[in-house]
């Protein structure tokens, strides 16, 4: 899966993996997204768009056996949708 961000600085759009390969620092602006969690940054957003890809995998899986149920949507989103959600309330002002 490829996560789609935006940095709070420079308001530029950039994938997880952007950010990954630059050790946890914006691509366009070059300052990190946390300076003091840079390695716990970078491998949880490893972890998020490996799981991602899982997930999506094992979602295409069970819909190819073509089983006799549907899955509720928001049992599998609601969860998603609030991190993301705590992700914009934990927005630190830049000065």
């Amino acid at each position: 899966m490829k996560i789609k961000a935006m940095c709070n600085r420079c308001g530029r759009e950039f994938f997880f993996e952007q950010a990954i390969a630059s050790g946890g620092r914006c691509p366009w602006d070059g300052e990190p997204f946390t300076a003091d969690y840079a390695v716990v940054l970078v491998e949880a957003m490893q972890h998020a768009e490996e799981a991602g890809s899982l997930f999506e995998q094992a979602l295409e899986d069970i819909a190819a056996v073509r089983p006799a149920f549907t899955v509720d949507a928001s049992s599998v989103q609601a969860k998603i949708q609030a991190a993301i959600a705590a992700l914009g309330k934990n927005m630190i002002a830049q000065g």
